[in-house]
This record gives structure tokens, sequence and C-alpha cells, in this order.
């Protein structure tokens, strides 16, 4: 009786949960049967033959040139290899006086007839495999076309099935979007990402907290924006998909990793780190704890300005944001005045203009893609650009959303009144993070001169006061070192659009989440 191996394969795990490997295996004991064959060892392997390298492969001929069997008998040709390379070592096999059989199959192949047969069936799986590979990438490619992820979804969404697009995880996916929003902080690292996410219950498809490199995979795909890209091609599509995060907060953590990817964790958090300079030499100030208080810092030995304790600069924020308070008198006549100049015009200044950028970003995408066909441009280059002009549309379409029709606008608006009405009381009751977020929200030039702190209030708070000034009612003192910028009616209706279609969310997200 003659010792053999017996080779079973599917092409993946899924296939090997149905029938099909047990029936290879009957079928190959019924051969072993009928041929007086005894099977020493089953080899079971749940990988493509198109691929060359399989592991249970390769220890199988590892183990038949060590002496631990006389032969190998596989179910069909096509079993055992669709490459030329992995079909050339079970030639080289028979060529070394190993038995090679083939269970459904009757070819002989220690005979000249038998193994030419055996090679063009062996040919001919190797084209099937070839041809089925080109219709599947066509098929990905038109699903691609059309904004369609033919790929497993990524964490945050849901699969839905061929031909449709991949939906929003109501579990994880608004823990992704917390992760997001974390990052472009500032107040995290990747690494004291780890730790904050697993906290909040965020884990991979098998139940597994995200390790550094999970959370960097993600941070970096724009899918969540709604743009789909090809890593192994670097190909650029358009997503039909529902975006998780808008393209501004994509950017924002772009930025915070473009410095910050290797940083640890941070040690000492104090609340306005990184936020002011020196006054006269540009330098950072900073934040050092000495004597249980916490000092700022221009370590320019030659500069005037030496050290300024926290209290001091959250006293002069706390001043200036005193002035910038609304009451409630004042807030009514901003939205009177609002809905007055909304009236006069059908759409916001931002909506025509959104409608002139994509347009011009199209056309711009026509340009782009004749310099690729012109071969001025390399595919690479052309990826790259067409990536920033999708994210580019993706944002003026979003700013056409916050502006799609007055009433729209004016439950913009009065979220947004809400929300800077009362920024001390914000202030005063937000946590370390949140008065960080809050001060790079209402304030630019942020210096230490001497002993003297000098913030300026964003050029928002210089339109709402102007707008209260026009309105006829009190206007609302946020003076600095600046000067207070003059508007015409109409330059200050299209800086206060603006307002809304930059400033609403971020004070939403920032002021009173």
């Amino acid at each position: 009786m003659r010792k053999s191996f017996g080779y079973i394969r599917v092409s993946t795990a899924k296939q090997g949960e149905g029938v099909s490997l047990e029936a290879q295996k009957e079928a190959i004991e019924a051969y072993a049967v009928k041929n007086n064959i005894k099977i020493v060892h089953w080899f079971e392997e749940k990988e493509t033959a198109a691929k060359k390298g399989r592991p249970i492969f390769n220890q199988m001929i590892r183990d038949l040139k060590r002496g631990k069997a006389e032969g190998l008998v596989i179910h069909k040709i096509d079993r055992s290899a669709r490459n030329f390379a992995d079909w050339a070592r079970i030639n080289e096999l028979a060529d070394a006086g190993y038995y090679i059989e083939f269970a459904t199959e009757s070819l002989d192949f220690r005979s000249r007839g038998g193994r030419l047969t055996a090679d063009i069936q062996a040919v001919i799986a190797a084209d099937y495999i070839r041809n089925l590979r080109e219709e599947c990438i066509k098929g990905m490619n038109g699903r691609l076309k059309q904004g369609l992820y033919p790929f497993k979804a990524p964490l945050g969404y849901r699969d839905n099935g061929g031909g449709q697009p991949k939906s929003l995880d109501p579990v994880r996916g608004p823990l992704v979007k917390k992760m997001y929003e974390l990052y472009a902080s500032g107040n995290y690292s990747l690494w004291s990402l780890v730790p904050a996410m697993n906290r909040l219950g965020l884990t991979n498809e098998r139940g597994k907290p995200l390790a550094k490199t999970g959370i960097e995979k993600i941070l970096k795909n724009p899918f969540y924006t709604g743009i789909i890209k090809i890593k192994s091609s670097g190909k650029i599509y358009s997503g039909v998909h529902q975006p998780l995060i808008s393209v501004a907060l994509f950017d924002a953590v772009q930025d915070v990793r473009a410095g910050r990817d290797n940083k640890k964790a941070t040690k000492h958090r104090h609340t306005y780190r990184g936020l002011f300079r020196c006054g006269a030499c540009s330098g950072a100030m900073i934040a050092e704890r000495q004597r249980g208080h916490i000092y700022y810092r221009c370590h320019d030995k030659t500069c005037p300005t030496k050290t300024i304790r926290e209290e001091r600069i959250e006293d002069e924020i706390a001043t200036i944001l005193k002035r910038c308070d609304l009451s409630e008198d004042a807030v009514a006549k901003l939205r009177e005045k609002f809905e007055a100049l909304f009236n006069e015009r059908e759409t916001d200044p931002i909506t025509d203009q959104a409608q002139l950028e994509l347009a011009k970003l199209d056309d711009r995408f026509n340009r782009l893609t004749d310099k690729l066909i012109e071969d001025i441009i390399d595919n690479e280059t052309f990826q790259k650009k067409k990536q920033e002009i999708l994210l580019a549309r993706k944002r003026w379409q979003e700013q056409q959303c916050q502006s799609s029709d007055l009433s729209t606008r004016l439950q913009n608006l009065d979220k947004f009144l809400e929300h800077v009405k009362s920024l001390y009381a914000s202030y005063v009751l937000a946590s370390s993070d949140r008065k960080r977020e809050i001060l790079v929200f209402l304030t630019s030039n942020r210096t230490v001169e001497n002993r003297n702190v000098y913030i300026e209030p964003q050029k928002w708070l210089f339109a709402l006061e102007t707008m209260l000034t026009i309105s006829g009612g009190e206007p609302c003192s946020t003076t600095s070192r600046t000067n207070q910028q003059n508007m015409s009616t109409e330059k200050l209706f299209e800086e206060l659009c603006k307002i809304r279609a930059e400033a609403l969310q971020t004070a939403t997200h920032m002021i009173c989440r």
C-alpha cells in the first residue's frame, strides 16, 4: 500500500465553511481505497491557488522531500495550482519520482501524454484566474466610478451588500468622529489618544481595542469626508456614502498630524501652552510650573520679556470676554438686522460664492485631466491634485448646505447668537481644554510683552460690534491694541455671512457641547 498525502483547498475561509472541503476529502478517500493508497496526512488550505507562496502548500512540499510520504493525491488540477511557479514545483516532484495523482481526473502523470494533458489544463486554470482577476478589477473600477466602495467598510461604517453605499455605524461612527475632534483639538498625541479611545469604548471589528497604527490609519483616511482613496493604486474617487466628518475637521486633523505624528503622551497639560508668543522677540512663551504656580517664560535671555503668571493671562481674557457679552436686547436687534438683510437677498453671498468656486473647481479638474492625457503630469501627481479638488468641492458643498434657505439661515443665526451672547460665562465654567478651544475661537495675535498681555478679538467680534452700531443699539466694546475696523453695510453683511459659514459649527462645538 502506497503512502500519500491528501491536499484539499478552497479559495476563501467563507468557502471552507461549506461542503467543498468535505466533498474533496470524500473524493480523495474513494480514490485512495480504489487504488490501494493510504492517506497518511491531510493538508487543508483556505487560500487562492493563484497566489504563490501558500504556507500549507509549501509545508506539504517540504514534508514530501523529507520522505514522509511517497506521493500526493489532489482533488483536481485547479485545486493544486493556478500559477506557473507552484505548478513547476509539482512537476519537479514528479520528475523526482513522487506519485502525483488527481482523484477526479484520469491522468497518468508518469506518462508523457498524461503530463502534457495536465500541463494544458494547468495553463487553462491559470488563464481562467487571470481573466477572472481582470473582470473583477473591471467590476471594482466600475463601482468606484459610481462612488461605491467595493471593499470592507472602514471602522465607523457598515457594509450593506454589493451595489450599495456604506452606511454609518450608529455605535462606532460617533466614536470615530469623537476621535477626530479630540485629535484636532491639539490636546492629544497619537499615543495619548490610544487610552482615551479605549476608555470611550471604541474597538475594532474583532472587538479589540485600537492600537496606535489603527488610529493613525483612521485619522488619515479621507473616506470619512466622502472621498474614496485606493491605497494600492493611489486613485481618488468621489464617494456617494454619507460623510462622517466635515472637510474642515479632516483638514484640522491633518494639520495637527503634520507636526505631531511621533509625539509621546503629553505630561504637562498647561491651559495656554503654545498659544502665546513674546511680543518683543516673537519667540514662544513656554509654560512652566514653579512653586505651585504656572508661569509662561520667554527663553531668549536677551529679551526684555521674562515671565508672566497664568492668573494674569486669565484676568486679561476675562476682561475682554466681559466686554463681549451681549444683552438680550442686543441679541434681538442683531437678529432683526440679520433677518432684514436676509430678506433683501434671495441667497447668501456665501451661496453665490460657493457656486462660483464649484464651477472653478470643475474647470480646474478638466484642465488637470487634459494635462494627464497630454503626459504633462504623471498619474501620481494627477491623483494628488484630484484629491485636493474633491476635498475643496466637499468644503464648498458643505457651506452651500449651511446657507440653503431663509429658515435654515435664521436657525443657524439663532444658534450662533445663543452661543456667543454669554462668552464670559462659557469661559469661566469651561474645563482647561475647553478654555483653550474658546480662546482660539475668539481671539488672535496673543502676545506677552514685558509683563503686559495683548489679545486681539477675532474679526467677527468686530463685525458684531459694528452690526450693533448700525442697528442703533449700544455697541459692545471689543477694542484692543488694534483699531476697530470700519465696514460698509454690504461688506458687513458678507462678513457676517462668512461668520455663519465658517464659525457657527465651531462655536457650537467649542463653546456649548
